[in-house]
């Protein structure tokens, strides 16, 4: 019996994006206010822990992004998917932090992200 291997070829393609004036606005102020998300989601679970002990998961921080685009308008205009994924995103930063310190490396608790990122 012949076993016979097949091999795959995947294939990348890159876009330019050449965004308008108004559309590159509208993409930097949604990347101001995914980083602000960023940064208040992990001040909350900063303050969560040291005030009380207590661990804020993800999954509750995304129950909360309803209030959140009621109470902050601005966020409205952007998808919910989009806020989703920065908080899933943070998620996955403190789950590897926890890894890391169960596994005896260094740490590296998750930073504060600033403008230039």
């Amino acid at each position: 019996m012949t076993q016979i291997q097949t091999t795959t070829h995947l294939k990348a393609f890159r876009y330019r994006l050449r965004p308008t004036k108004a559309q590159e606005a509208t993409l930097t102020e949604q990347l101001q206010l995914c980083r602000s998300l960023y940064n208040a989601a992990l001040q909350e679970r900063r303050d969560a822990y040291k005030k009380a002990g207590k661990t804020v998961t993800g999954y509750d921080q995304m129950k909360s992004l309803t209030e959140i685009k009621a109470a902050l308008p601005e966020y409205a205009g952007v998808y919910s998917q989009v806020l989703q994924d920065v908080l899933k995103r943070l998620d996955k930063a403190f789950k590897a932090f926890f890894r890391r310190v169960r596994a005896g490396q260094t740490p590296g608790y998750p930073r504060f992200k600033g403008a230039g990122w």
